[in-house]
């Protein structure tokens, strides 16, 4: 068993931070990848005959990557172009208001002060300094750890803790929670969004997310390659340690024996021999890939607790009037609570929604580096049944009208005969993500046991690890590298501990070999 390598299914950051932090160990490692590039999520779109970043934006927590790297020798500067992000992003309303952010907690009150008033601008203050403590008590607590129950987290906390677990609010909402700090709507909108970066509801998300608030203050990088130039660094990383990464190589079936993991096969038939497998994907496409009794131990994520999907247009377009910068966000006037309540209520694209918009070529100063047609990645959210192959192409178009037309509404014009388009909805999604609905983000974060329901690393099958945004510690590019992370621990430690047990036995004497 432990002479084939780990092989590792899916080439997304979780993966590819689990091949190379084994084969820094020393540990054979094969990772295969059913599309025809690394980076999962983190994908290109051609589009007018350019190539458009499609998936996430920008690098966060970028100690994550730091740490890993340095496992190669190498560092993250020499591996990527990365740009610092001073201004986090810019917002609009249809009113004409606008409010952009920055790194700079300071510079950024002083816009709220001016959008809105004195008293918001202390209630951001005081927003930032609770998210950076609920990051804290976290960081070593939950995220960086392998998954806890809520009273081990208490435990790890520390029997002292109580005034700390407090402040994390998890029986509070993050939208109740915002009204606590900032009495102007418009921000309550801006700061709920947070939850939907972990693709749930504010208004059903534990108040436990402002954290997000501290992880883009504490440093946001754009990448001049796009965030998909960091899968093929640490895909070479990991190659340049003995890694071998296949792609156009899909997995079918995992394989066992004696009711331990024992190899995969794919789709051509090819069957290869495994010590263990990490799986980097959907954790609802574990019991297809599963046979025999072991499938019983997992179980797909129910429709109603999927996270957002997306709808997303990359683009090619001149742009005109507004000034776009690297992220925008532009916010429908209409019942925010109404966006979220369509799609997770009753499962349909809701009739007005936030739209985001990452505009690739203006990544230095968020000024286009040229004139003429920009590359664009819009986003909408929406509901994961691209399962039930919804919503329609009908109503994929129907959505780009609305969306193109709340930017119109804000000052923001593509000229329509410069305009190319390339969609991609749930059905999309769940094509390419097996078993997601075409889910973005797992599982949904609802609720003060939601981040405690996504499953852990150590599976019960034995040889059997998973790594992913739909797994623990959670979604994004750094949790998703994280998870990739703690699983590769988790199976090293696992060799450690039978190693152990078979030099010296149970009783710590008698051999069992």
């Amino acid at each position: 068993m432990g002479s084939h390598p780990v092989v590792i299914i899916g080439a997304g950051f979780g993966g590819l931070a689990a091949a190379l932090s084994l084969a820094a160990d020393g540990v054979p490692v094969t990772v295969l990848e059913r599309g025809p590039a690394p980076g999962g999520k983190a994908r290109k779109v051609e589009v007018a005959g350019k190539q458009v970043d499609s998936g996430p934006t920008v690098l966060t927590m970028r100690w994550v990557f730091d740490e890993l790297f340095k496992k190669a020798g190498l560092t993250l500067e020499s591996v990527a172009d990365l740009r610092p992000a001073d201004l986090l992003a810019r917002h609009a309303w249809v009113d004409g208001s606008r409010l952009d952010l920055f790194e700079d907690i300071s510079r950024s009150a002083e816009a709220i002060e001016t959008f809105s008033d004195a008293q918001n601008a202390d209630g951001y203050r005081r927003f930032c300094a609770d998210s950076a403590e609920v990051f804290n008590h976290l960081k070593t607590t939950f995220i960086v750890a392998e998954k806890p129950g809520f009273f081990e987290l208490s435990r790890r906390m520390g029997l002292g803790s109580l005034g700390a677990q407090l402040k994390l609010r998890p029986f509070s909402t993050l939208w109740s929670a915002l009204g606590d700090y900032f009495p102007d709507p418009r921000l309550r909108q801006l700061f709920g969004r947070y939850a939907t970066y972990c693709g749930s509801s504010p208004f059903d998300a534990p108040a436990t997310l402002m954290l997000v608030a501290h992880v883009e203050q504490a440093g946001g990088w754009r990448l001049a390659g796009g965030m998909s130039s960091l899968a093929w660094a640490l895909a070479s990383a990991a190659e340049s340690l003995g890694a071998e990464i296949c792609t156009d190589a899909e997995v079918t079936r995992i394989l066992t024996r004696n009711g331990a993991v024992s190899g995969v096969e794919l789709a051509n038939g090819e069957k290869r021999a495994a010590s263990a497998v990490i799986f980097n994907g959907d954790v609802s496409a574990v019991p297809e890939l599963m046979s025999g009794v072991q499938n019983r131990a997992f179980q797909p994520v129910a429709e109603e607790e999927r996270s957002l999907s997306a709808i997303t247009w990359s683009m090619s377009a001149e742009v005109k009037g507004f000034p776009l910068a690297y992220h925008t966000v532009f916010f429908t006037p209409d019942d925010y609570r109404a966006e979220f309540a369509a799609i997770f209520e009753r499962r349909k694209m809701p009739e007005a929604g936030t739209v985001y918009v990452c505009a690739e070529d203006r990544l230095t100063d968020d000024v286009p580096r040229h004139g003429g047609p920009e590359r664009l990645l819009c986003l909408v959210n929406a509901p994961a049944t691209g399962d039930r192959n919804s919503p329609d192409d009908r109503e994929v178009a129907i959505c780009l009208e609305r969306s193109l037309a709340l930017m119109e509404r804000s000052g923001l014009h593509l000229q329509p005969g410069s305009l190319s388009v390339v969609p991609a909805g749930p059905k999309e999604f769940h094509r390419m993500f097996p078993g997601s609905g075409g889910a973005i983000y797992g599982p949904k974060t609802h609720g003060a046991m939601g981040a405690f329901r996504r499953a852990a690393n150590r599976t019960p099958v034995p040889g059997l690890y998973l790594a992913g945004g739909s797994v623990h510690p959670g979604p994004g590019v750094p949790m998703a590298a994280l998870s990739g992370k703690l699983a590769a621990a988790c199976l090293v430690s696992d060799r450690a501990s039978t190693r152990r047990f078979r030099r010296g036995g149970i009783f710590g004497g008698m051999s069992t070999a």
